[in-house]
Parts: C-alpha cells; structure tokens; sequence
C-alpha cells in the first residue's frame, strides 16, 4: 500500500472562521512514498479586506488578492488531493481545523483521514533543536525557505521536513519503536498505524544494522559508544621545548587557524601559565579581549598534563564556555599538540539522565500529562544519539522540566552495581571518563560542590585553571550555603504520594509483605499527612511574617525579601513560627527514624531481590535522604544561629500563601577557599578579563582568600585598538541622578535613547542595573517607536529565554536590545551586530541585597570603608565587563555612552575609567556628541 500525504499551509486574516476570518492562500504538495509528485498553490479572495499585521506578516496585501479565485471555486481541485491521503501540517490543529470550517461553510466536506504534526514530529524526532519554527527548522537543516508566512513556500518546505522527519522514524531501532507505540496513542499526530507498519518491517526483513550502532539492552535502544582506551604515548614532550615549533611563520599554531595573527598577548600567556604549574605557583592573569585566553591556557595546560602524567582541571562559570571550549577550541588543540589528548566534561549529577529511573517510568504513562508523554518520546529518540546523556543537548517541552527531576541521576537512588544499567550509565561514563582524562572540563559550581563533599566527585588534582574567575567567589558562596523552599517539601511529599493517589508507602507495606520483613509496619500515612500540613503552616506563617515587616526590599524577580536573625526576632508572632519549626522537626525525626528503620533490612537482602523492587526501594531511600537534608537546613535557619553566615526569607507577595523561600550564605569565603582550596592545590591559574581594578589585583585577592599565598598577577593587554576603535562619550545634559526621582530619570533616558537611536543605523544594546527601569524605559521608547523603524527587545518584556532574545537580536537589522544582570557578560556581537553600546547607570548592587549588607557590616567592624573597598570594586569590574560588550574583534567599531554623571562628577568616577583600556574620552551635550561622532554612530 502506498503512503500518501498532502502537506497543506494556510494564510489567513486572523484565527477563527466563525468570526468571520477567512483563507487568503492556500499551499498543498503531496507526497507519495517518500517522494513529492504534487503541488498545488493559489491565492483566495477573502472578499473582506486585510488586516495591516497580516500583510506586514504575509506581504499578502488586498491588491494582490484582487482578482485571485473565491475559497468556492478552487474547493473542488483541492479536495481532489485528499483522495486516499493523510493530511500533515506544521501546527496541524490550526490549519486543518480552520479549512474543515470553511470548506463546510461552502457546502463541502473534508474527508476524515489521518493527522500529521510536524512541530509535534521535530520535537520528538529532532529533540536536539534550538527552535521548533518552521524558518528556524529550515536555517537549522539546511532547506532554502524563500519565503516565509507564505503557503506555497511554507508547505513545500514543511513537506522536505516532514519526508526528513519519517525517514528518521523508519531508520530508528526496534525496540524505540515498540517502546514509542503506547505514547503515540495520546500525542496529535496518528503514528500509531505507521510505526506498527515500521515494526512489522523490521521483524520480516531481521534487519542486523542495529547491532552495529545501537546498543539494545533490556527495553532501551541506546547509542553504542566505543570503550574508552588510554593511548600508548612513546613520547613525552614539554611546552617549553616544543614551543619553536608552535610559534613562528609556519608554526604549528599558525596551520591550525585559516586566517591567523599573531597575538603577542596569547603567547605571553602560555608561557606565564606553564611557568607557574612547572613553579607550583598560584597566579591571577587579566587578559584583554581578543588574547584568545582559552587556548592561551589550554595549550600549556594540555603539556603539562602529558609530561607530568597528572590531571589538570579546567572549571569555567558558564556552559556555553564549556560548550564552546569543547566544541571549538579542542578541534583546534588537537591540531597543534604533538601528541593525543583525552579530554572529558564533567557536569554535577544532576545533569545526566538515569536509565534505571527513565526504563521504570515507560510502564506508567496512563496519568501522565500531553508534555511528559512528548518528554518520555523525545527521550527514547535520544538515547540513540546521545554520547552523553546529559540534559544541557535537550530543548524539552516546560512540563517536561518537572518530569526531568524524576529520572535525572542522583546519589541516593543510586544501585551502583546492583542495577543492571551500571556499566551504561552515563554519569558514571563520564566520571570513568574523567579518571583517564588529562584534561578534564567542569564549571564552578561542580568544583565547589566538591570542596564541600565528603566523596570526591572530581579526580583527584593539584593543578587547575580556573576561567571567568571573577564569579568565583560568588559561586562559592552559593555553594557553601544553602537555601529551601515550600515547593521542594511539596514535591517530596508528592513523590512519597502523602493525599495523592499513588501511594509510595502502600507499596513499601507489601514488599515488606513479600519479602516478610519482620517489623510490624505502623501506619504512617496519618502523622506525614499532619506533617505536610505543618510545613505548609510554618511556610504560610513565614509568609505572613514578611509581609507584615516594614524593613524589606525588592528583588529583581519582584519577590519582597527580609533579612533576619533568628534570636533577635523577639515576638509572639516569630516564637510561634518557632515552636511550629520544631513540631516539624520532632514529627520529622519520628517519621522518617520510622522509614528508616523499614527500609535497614532490605540492605541485608538486596542480592535476593528483583531488579524492580531493589530500584524502588532506591527511590524511597531517596526521598527520605532529601526529606531529611532539607529539614535540617529548614531547623538550621530558624532554630540555630551561625554569626559567619546571613540569613533571609524571599516571598511571592502575589504567589501562593506558602511562596516562601529561606536562604544562608557565608558572609566571607575568603577563609573557606584558602583553606580548603588554595592550600589542597599546587598550582591554580585564575583568570578573566576583568580581575583588576585600577591595574591592582588588592581586591579579588582579598576575597579569594589569596592573601598569603605569594599570589603571582599578570595583566595582558587587549590586541585591539581601542583609541581608534571606541568613542567613550559622556553626554552632560542627563540630570545627575541624586537630582531627580527614578521615574524623571527614565523619562530622560528614553528621551536620550530615542535621540541616539535617530542618529544612528545601526544595532544598540542598553545595560541596565534594574528591571524597573529597563521596563520603564522601554515602555516609553516603544510609544517613540510607533511606526516601528527599530524593532525593541527587551529582557523581561518581550517573551523568551536570553538565547531566544540573543537570536532574534542577532536577526534583525535594526534593534535595540534592553539588558540587565546576565546581559553585562557573555554575549559575543562583533561586527555589525553591536554599534552603540549604552550604561544607563553605573552598575552599583543595590545595597540593600542581605549578603552585601552584612559584607558592608563586617568592613565597618573592621574599620574598613565598606563602599570603597567592596561596591566600588564591584561595580568597576561589572563596568569592564559591560563596557567589553562592544569590541569583538580588531574590525569592530563604535561608541559607549554612559548616562550616569557620577562618572564625571565625582572623585571615584574616574577610576571607572582608568580601569578600562586606553580610550578617548569626550564630554559635551548629547547633540553635538551625536553630530562630532557620526561616522562611528
């Protein structure tokens, strides 16, 4: 039997037929066994005229529909194309719900047949995508799409994705078929005929390839991945004396770039960061934009770790420099090195799916919600492909998130040898990985999660680079706090199916039936469900308290905070919040000691027990582990009092009565890194493009911990031309901000903005230090803008992720971008990506955030000038940071306005300004700095 299916687009007026919306053209292809052999294309006279946003959308205008056919007269040509079709769209529920209205307005019906969802299909057979849009799925697969929001175009290029997207099922292994059968009931798309027709296939025709590629164990089809081996090195050189052949006209350095210069600052670096790992030394290396610091590091570090036979470690703060470490720079190394290299990147834990975990949860999907069924599809498709297992590959569905929380990897689910997925589980690939690895990739919350542990979670090492080190302090203080919230207990108490449904205690109650456990089981039911019912209390008083506080402050996700300190909170209100935190702790200890104490005995039988019922227990234990951790924290913040650390509450003051958030932090972690890094470790290399201020390395010492350790400091200037490249320009007609209420201010930044963006052509981005004003801001550009000339994107404003924001930045020829926070660093827009760079404010942290608060009070009990020796730094390597975004490459050219006075008017200003590279300052009003500097405007 043939298949047969019409692919079919609509353009529309608007979105319903029965409000009068109507087809303004129509574009089918059929496709027969895998192959187009039909096309069909025509516009539709709506007889109404069309709205500006569909043709600014379509470019489909009413002259254009003028003298095109009524959706009557071409209905039935069209219908013709459906005889013994399936019908397959992209967004299948839209287009074939609104022809099957208008076409029965006309008198006609469509016939019933079988539905295809092309954005369901690439979500499941491409899971790996940035974007599930029609254009950005042709960018990304390389289909030319002339045309969008056109149907001709759209269902031609929907039709070569959906031929891609069956060819990828047919080639898919068996057993991910069969696996895929009971989902494929509930999703949109009518797969289940086609993959029962794939399976039948494949078991007449016995096909052996899968044996070449995949690895088919127990229910799972996963990708098969060669052993790693340790390469037999003969050889053994140093970067000292391989250096003249990696330098020079024909160096091996030189061969491994296609259009290389020579950076004078990136070989300086090599050799400072081999001397101090031959040295044993610690040294802090500033490096410019544009050394290239990634393999200025690498390089050495990669020679060191072949000649001395021992790991180094590489830790970065972000993933996408860990992906971009990976995926460009290790090519390129592997280039230039005399000999072979192992490399592996290692993330925490919870990154990697558990195939135990996921196996278990393909039995129950009957209660299982439409994002978790298209999660759990996605994830066997996966599996085939996937080296790793490691989440960061993924674009899942948002409900897929929370699902992803029960089949990660954890520590206390872990059956190590008893689960038969031992030798295939992917966090233990890559912690094998990493032990025969030299080099080995992780990021700063990996490596202070295991300055803290009591297992080792990282190789042993005593070498290390650590990059974007200006974040280390803070993910150290992350990491040696701790926080809890109500939402983690209520997904605990869910897991353990307290007032749900599937009870969790049931089933432990009839294992210790079958494997005659010989405890008497109480019944637990009663004292979790009034336990659950504490929490939630305690939460909502909590909740309450804040809210009745005078002294409280915002933060940037508009949750209200409150900085305390529990013995000297002294009212009633606070002593019953304490009494309820310790009825939780009593009825907690006597509940979980409970659990315990059933599940002691299933240690001793665990060989004699079935695989299933060894990985519940696992579970439980689980749970029971991380129900007691996050009590002890929640008894630790209330009912117990550390001097070293700061302690607050956050608050959704619009969210649930029991949105409360309770966070610790150690108020200094310079001690803490001293003692239990800098001393473990023979040599750390830390370095950034912001880790000095006013060409002294004092501060990041100080915090760090570094004090007495001798710690050498290297600054490497940038290769660029800054003072032919970069205009500073400090417009002196912005109001000084201590002379106008913050609303006045924005209203004179919008002003200022828009003035610049009429100046200009080309692409600005605008760096804010709150959200409040970024939105007021934007709000008042957007009214500038009202025949949109500029298209505005703004962080929390216009919706997406700061990739998608990134994107759609990067795709427009015009655009301003409004940033805060995460926009300061790591984003990379060189040449005409980036013109005009815009700091509305200098970026102070607000000094009411409770970490900095009890920073400033622990300087002034030191008789320390807490601004100037903890904001003003701060905020001076935020500047750099910020003020970095604009040079990317020695092409790159453009301007950096700064609107807040105080860069000028005060004594400290200027240390902004020392601080940055050396570039021409201009000050005068807005105008005649637009008019002096157009040509670089």
């Amino acid at each position: 039997m043939k298949e047969r299916y019409t692919v079919v687009d609509v353009e529309t007026t608007g979105h319903s037929v029965l409000k009068g919306d109507r087809i303004i053209q129509i574009g089918a292809v059929v496709i027969e066994d895998g192959e187009i052999i039909e096309t069909f294309a025509s516009f539709v006279n709506p007889e109404q005229s069309i709205p500006p946003f569909i043709e600014e959308l379509t470019g489909i205008s009413d002259s254009v529909v003028a003298n095109a056919p009524s959706f009557q007269e071409i209905i039935p040509e069209f219908l013709s194309l459906f005889e013994g079709s399936s019908f397959v769209a992209h967004n299948v529920d839209f287009d074939l719900s609104f022809l099957r209205k208008q076409v029965e307005l006309e008198g006609y019906q469509l016939p019933q047949m079988a539905a295809f969802d092309t954005v369901e299909l690439s979500r499941i057979l491409l899971p790996q995508q940035e974007s599930y849009k029609l254009s950005q799925l042709a960018e990304q697969l390389g289909f030319s799409h002339d045309r969008p929001h056109q149907a001709d175009s759209d269902a031609l290029v929907t039709a070569t994705l959906f031929i891609s997207l069956i060819h990828k099922l047919k080639q898919l292994p068996l057993l991910t078929l069969q696996q895929l059968v009971p989902i494929a009931r509930r999703l949109k798309s009518d797969l289940e005929p086609l993959l029962a027709s794939y399976i039948h296939d494949k078991l007449i025709s016995g096909d052996q390839v899968e044996d070449e590629h995949f690895d088919c164990y127990r229910q799972l089809a996963i990708k098969r991945v060669s052993e790693l081996d340790q390469a037999d090195q003969k050889k053994s050189y140093t970067f000292a004396s391989y250096s003249s052949q990696l330098f020079g006209d024909e160096g091996k350095i030189k061969l491994a770039f296609a259009n290389h210069e020579l950076r004078p600052g990136q070989k300086q670096m090599m050799k400072e960061v081999d001397h101090a790992f031959q040295q044993n030394e610690h040294i802090m290396i500033e490096a410019g934009t544009g050394t290239g610091k990634s393999l200025a590091y690498l390089v050495p570090a990669a020679f060191f770790a072949h000649q001395s036979e021992s790991k180094v470690v590489i830790s970065t703060q972000t993933i996408p420099l860990q992906e971009q470490i990976v995926t460009r720079d290790l090519p390129i190394l592997n280039k230039i090195l005399p000999f072979q290299l192992e490399v592996a990147l290692l993330k925490g834990r919870s990154h990697y799916l558990c195939l135990r975990k996921f196996e278990q949860s393909l039995v129950e999907i009957d209660k299982d919600s439409y994002d978790v069924l298209l999660t759990k599809a996605l994830l066997l498709i996966w599996l085939t492909e996937t080296n790793t297992g490691d989440i960061e590959e993924l674009n899942l569905p948002s409900g897929g998130r929370g699902y992803w929380f029960e089949v990660q990897s954890d520590a206390a689910s872990d059956l190590g040898r008893y689960s038969p997925w031992f030798s295939r589980c992917f966090y233990h690939r890559a912690r094998k990985k990493a032990q025969l690895a030299d080099l080995i990739i992780t990021n700063h919350a990996l490596l202070c999660t295991d300055l803290v542990h009591d297992q080792n979670l990282l190789p042993s090492y005593s070498h290390v680079v650590i990059d974007e080190a200006h974040h280390l302090e803070e993910t150290a203080s992350d990491h040696l706090g701790a926080h809890t919230d109500f939402l983690t207990f209520s997904f605990l108490f869910q897991r353990l199916g307290v007032q749900t449904d599937e009870q969790m205690l049931d089933s432990l109650d009839r294992l210790m039936e079958d494997y005659q456990i010989p405890i008497k089981p109480i019944n637990i039911t009663k004292p979790l469900s009034n336990l659950k019912d504490e929490i939630d209390e305690l939460f909502r008083m909590l909740h309450g308290y804040v809210l009745q506080k005078q002294k409280t402050s915002a933060t940037d996700i508009g949750r209200i905070r409150y900085r305390f300190e529990s013995y000297q909170e002294t009212n009633s209100y606070w002593q019953a919040i304490l009494e309820c935190a310790m009825r939780v702790h009593m009825q907690t200890k006597d509940s979980f000691m409970q659990m315990q104490k059933w599940l002691r005995p299933f240690q001793d039988i665990r060989e004699d027990m079935t695989y299933k019922d060894r990985g519940f227990i696992a579970d439980i234990e689980s749970v029971v582990e991380s129900f007691l951790e996050q009590e002890e924290i929640l008894y630790e913040m209330l009912l117990e009092y550390d001097p070293n650390f700061v302690y607050w509450i956050e608050i959704e003051p619009r969210g649930a009565k029991n949105a409360t958030f309770l966070f610790r932090k150690p108020i200094d972690v310079a001690d803490l890194l001293a003692d239990q890094f800098f001393t473990n470790k023979k040599s750390v290399v830390l370095t950034s493009a912001t880790l000095s201020v006013n060409g002294t390395f004092k501060y990041q010492e100080k915090r760090l911990g570094l004090t007495d350790f001798g710690v050498k400091t290297s600054i490497i200037p940038s290769p660029f031309s800054y003072d032919k490249q970069v205009r500073l320009l400090l417009p002196t007609d912005i109001p000084a901000i201590k002379d106008v209420t913050d609303d006045q201010f924005s209203v004179e930044v919008a002003k200022s903005l828009w003035k610049i963006m009429q100046a200009s052509n080309g692409k600005m981005l605008v760096l804010f230090t709150s959200y409040e004003m970024l939105r007021q801001v934007y709000q008042q550009i957007k009214d500038y803008n009202e025949f949109g000339l500029h298209q505005l994107i703004g962080q929390g404003v216009t919706s997406g992720s700061r990739a998608k924001l990134m994107k759609m930045f990067k795709q427009s020829h015009q655009a301003v971008l409004f940033g805060t926070s995460s926009f300061w660093e790591g984003i990379d827009l060189p040449g005409e990506e980036l013109q005009i760079l815009v700091i509305v404010r200098l970026p102070f942290s607000p000094p009411d955030q409770p970490l900095l608060q009890a920073q400033f009070e622990r300087a002034k009990e030191d008789g320390r000038n807490p601004f100037m020796d903890i904001s003003l730094p701060q905020a001076i390597i935020r500047f750099k940071q910020g003020f970095g975004r604009l040079i990317r490459t020695k092409q790159d050219r453009g301007c950096v306005f700064v609107f807040d006075r105080r860069i000028s008017t005060t004594r400290y200003g200027k240390q902004f300004i020392r601080s940055l590279p050396d570039v021409p300052v201009y000050e005068d009003k807005l105008e005649h700095l637009l008019e002096q500097f157009k040509d670089f405007i």
